[in-house]
């Protein structure tokens, strides 16, 4: 799964806002920078280049992620890390970041928490989250041909999870009852490019939870095309682009 979410989506849809969040990263001129939920280390590649001279740790929970994006990124100090549950001294970073994975934390203020504790006083946490589902456009293709090739309980993988932490609002709540202060929350789109729907299909089918949704559910060739066939009705065949929106957050512990 993760070989498949680094060929297929990585350059697509987390690329483009892993660059805009280096830089946001570099303005900050940091020393010490801890990395949540890196995957495969799209972010920690384009931190590693803005912020040359920082001490740069990379964590996932998924030890497959973490193998994959040691290799890829050996810049960085590489730890199998819960977001809940850090393995880290308190106060020992001055910058927490994490790109589109609070989405995936069971407690969000109880990983907000961890993250204030072992950043040092005027520490700053610098993370996005996606938007509604209805402002991915390959998303809402995605979610369509699932829908096509699931009439009845089809996966909602996407709406719920990425998808589904998507209030400003709540999520500066979440931060307040952590102890942290919001500096700035901004709403960005940016426009991703794939080689052809096929690939981008083959990615979300394959490279994301909802392959074990669809393999449960069987017949994955079938779905599989179903899914390419609404794709590409909506998208075209490729190259393709469309916007993508998130909100990035920077908070001050």
């Amino acid at each position: 799964m993760s070989a498949a979410y680094e060929q297929y989506l990585v350059p697509v849809v987390f690329r483009p806002f892993a660059e805009d969040l280096a830089g946001r990263a570099a303005a900050l001129h940091p020393r010490r920078v801890l990395e949540l939920a890196a995957g495969t280390g799209v972010l920690t590649v384009g931190l590693l280049a803005a912020t040359p001279s920082a001490e740069v740790t990379a964590t996932d929970l998924n030890e497959a992620m973490v193998a994959l994006g040691s290799a890829r990124a050996p810049g960085a100090v590489w730890r199998q890390a819960d977001a809940q549950r850090l393995p880290f001294p308190d106060a020992g970073f001055d910058l927490v970041v994490c790109q589109f994975g609070v989405m995936f934390f069971p407690d969000h203020v109880e990983a907000f928490s961890e993250v204030r504790r072992v950043l040092a006083p005027g520490g700053r946490f610098l993370f996005n989250t996606w938007g509604p589902l209805g402002t991915h456009a390959f998303e809402v293709a995605l979610q369509a041909g699932l829908e096509r090739a699931f009439p009845v309980d089809p996966p909602r993988f996407f709406p719920t999870v990425p998808h589904g932490y998507a209030d400003p609002a709540v999520v500066a709540a979440d931060l307040a009852a952590a102890g942290f202060a919001v500096e700035d929350a901004q709403e960005l789109t940016l426009q991703g490019t794939a080689a052809s729907t096929a690939d981008l299909a083959t990615g979300y089918l394959t490279g994301t939870p909802v392959r074990a949704a669809v393999e449960e559910r069987g017949d994955g060739p079938a779905v599989r095309a179903t899914v390419i066939e609404e794709m590409t009705a909506r998208l075209g065949p490729g190259p393709v682009t469309a916007p993508m929106t998130a909100y990035v957050f920077r908070a001050v512990a």
